[in-house]
């Protein structure tokens, strides 16, 4: 069941714009014993993907509710939030399209996700590269058929993750999580200004690294940047945070930074 528009069904409009062209954006968020996690962070999301997209965003207030009164019956759960622009319109155009649908539903929490983080994961290459787009970069928008089809290869594999390079060949993020690595006291994000999502633990981590001793820079990186890495990890609002035992034939050992930072990605 979801809970469309503030109602429980299993029915949404076939001329919703979500259905016909991907018009909207979405966020997915890691409920532990009732609690939405960076719950504020979550509804600024939303608010900025609309915003960008040119969306009424919804009653902020309503939305909110909703959210918690989904979560508050859940003890580790995965809660999911839809925003398209509505139904309606010919076409392309958005004329008359100024009711926003609001989506929500929950899942179980992936169980294979404390395995991650004990045992670590192993990432390979994706042929499949992000076209670059500045307007459409860093917002989690609902067209996501590079990521199914990134998904579709990483199944064919023995890795648990992949390294996404863009259309020009630069590092940009894995299928459903961001990249950091880390060389001596410099650790390393890739840009995000002309693909993948800025994901919230992202921005989490970097917010914690500019108040710490490491020295974070945002860069334009090659996947070969990866073999003189002495650690990399991954992370996303769910994982929250796992480290990467190997990257293609590169092995890391280290776990230095991932120790650091797990504890400050994790409820207090």
């Amino acid at each position: 069941m979801f809970l469309i528009n503030g109602t429980w069904q299993h029915t949404l409009a076939a001329n919703d714009r979500a259905i016909q062209f991907g018009d909207g954006c979405f966020t997915t968020a890691r409920v532990i014993g009732g609690q939405i996690q960076l719950f504020d962070a979550h509804l600024q999301r939303l608010a900025q993907a609309c915003d960008r997209l040119g969306i009424a965003f919804p009653d902020a207030t309503v939305l909110g509710e909703e959210m918690r009164s989904i979560a508050k019956t859940q003890q580790l759960a995965v809660l999911k939030v839809i925003i398209s622009r509505g139904a309606g319109g010919r076409g392309y155009s958005a004329a008359g399209c100024d009711s926003p649908t609001r989506m929500l539903s929950v899942a179980p929490y992936p169980a294979f996700y404390t395995q991650w983080r004990e045992q670590g994961v192993t990432l390979t290459q994706s042929p499949v590269q992000l076209g670059r787009n500045p307007l459409l970069a860093g917002i989690k928008h609902l067209n996501r058929l590079e990521q199914v089809l990134i998904r579709r290869h990483l199944e064919q594999t023995d890795a648990q993750e992949a390294l996404v390079l863009d259309s020009e060949g630069w590092l940009t993020e894995c299928c459903a999580a961001n990249l950091f690595w880390r060389k001596g006291q410099r650790v390393y994000t890739p840009k995000l200004d002309q693909a993948g999502v800025n994901g919230l633990m992202r921005q989490h981590i970097l917010s914690q690294l500019n108040h710490s001793a490491w020295q974070v820079e945002e860069v334009r990186a090659l996947l070969s940047d990866l073999e003189t890495a002495d650690e990399v990890f991954i992370c996303n609002a769910l994982m929250p945070i796992v480290p990467v035992n190997q990257a293609m034939h590169t092995r890391y050992a280290s776990r230095d930074l991932y120790h650091y930072l797990a504890p400050l990605c994790e409820p207090n």
